[in-house]
């Protein structure tokens, strides 16, 4: 049976004569419903819908919603199995997936899952990541807010359509990713912020209190000190996704090393040595590099002078850097 607060709300909206928000209500009962496998009721739901789709509406079940347009909607590829993550956040992952599946039973029980994450680190260690391995481990869409077409110009311009990009979300069982989430979720008290900004952080705080558990929001920030404390309290789980440390580095050399058919010549460890500091996202490039030299010797060279020669450019290049910084 659908939540009580949505029924409540598909209530008010009837009352008074808000058609469009009476069908977004519907739309999110139809998706819970689904999501519970009660599969005729919502097929009836949606054939209410369809008889009584607005000519001009050009949103719903049959035409595309405007909210598409800031959205990016993909279909995620990477799985929390291939990911190397610190062990508090593999474990928080697996537990939020499982309260997703089994949302029915925690539903039996008066309770419901948790649907509302924030991800912390600095840039290139897996905040993207996680969120699209969470929804292909949901298997659910994972729709990409898109800030370039999300912020306006004019005044109220970014509140409306952030607020049309949650009416939608509201509607299907989806993963939500604000990536740079202080873009949206600032804090209020900056001086130096202007009071647009201000509104859209309320307006936002309102969304996300109304959204329903089936839509997973998750945000990220590399500036989580610039969020707005009250956004902080909407968040149900908070995970920092820090530089990956020596060991995990080597963990995730050593499955790459693993995945090859041929010797490397060389240990995890000592790899890991030779690279030095670096993100996830500069060490799955250093993979990606061996796998595209290995393609293009032809078996002309062993894999041991392929891993060679790349990491003698990786420190050419980390040394460049190091002096541009001087």
């Amino acid at each position: 049976m659908a939540r009580a607060d949505l029924i409540v709300n598909l209530v008010k909206a009837s009352v008074i004569g808000d058609q469009q928000g009476a069908r977004s209500v519907t739309e999110a009962i139809v998706a819970e419903e689904r999501a519970m496998q009660h599969t005729v009721l919502a097929e009836r739901l949606e054939q209410v819908l369809r008889i009584n789709q607005p000519r001009a509406s050009g949103s719903g079940l049959n035409g595309r919603h405007p909210a598409k347009d800031y959205l990016y909607d993909l279909s995620p590829q990477r799985r929390l199995a291939d990911l190397t993550l610190p062990p508090v956040v593999a474990t928080a992952c697996r537990r939020l997936v499982d309260e997703q599946l089994g949302a029915s039973v925690l539903r039996a029980n008066g309770l419901d899952p948790r649907h509302r994450v924030l991800l912390v680190g600095p840039p290139g260690n897996g905040k993207t990541s996680v969120a699209e391995a969470l929804a292909e481990a949901m298997a659910v869409p994972f729709l990409v807010v898109r800030y370039e077409m999300l912020v306006g110009s004019f005044l109220g311009e970014t509140g409306g359509r952030l607020k049309r990009v949650f009416e939608y979300a509201r509607t299907l069982p989806c993963v939500l990713f604000f990536d740079e989430f202080d873009a949206v979720g600032k804090e209020r008290g900056d001086v130096h912020e202007t009071g647009e900004i201000k509104r859209v952080v309320a307006s936002l705080l309102m969304q996300m209190d109304d959204l329903p558990a089936h839509t997973v929001l998750i945000a990220a920030s590399n500036h989580p000190e610039l969020l707005d404390r009250a956004t902080w309290r909407r968040f149900q789980l908070r995970l920092s996704l820090p530089a990956p440390t020596p060991r995990l580095l080597e963990s995730y050399l050593t499955t790459f090393l693993t995945s090859l058919d041929e010797p490397a010549g060389m240990a995890a460890k000592t790899m890991t040595k030779h690279l030095g500091a670096i993100s996830f996202v500069e060490v799955e490039e250093f993979t990606l590099d061996i796998r595209r030299q290995r393609v293009l010797a032809h078996g002309k060279r062993t894999l041991k002078a392929v891993v060679k020669d790349v990491l003698e450019q990786w420190r050419e290049r980390k040394q460049a850097v190091a002096g541009q910084q001087l």
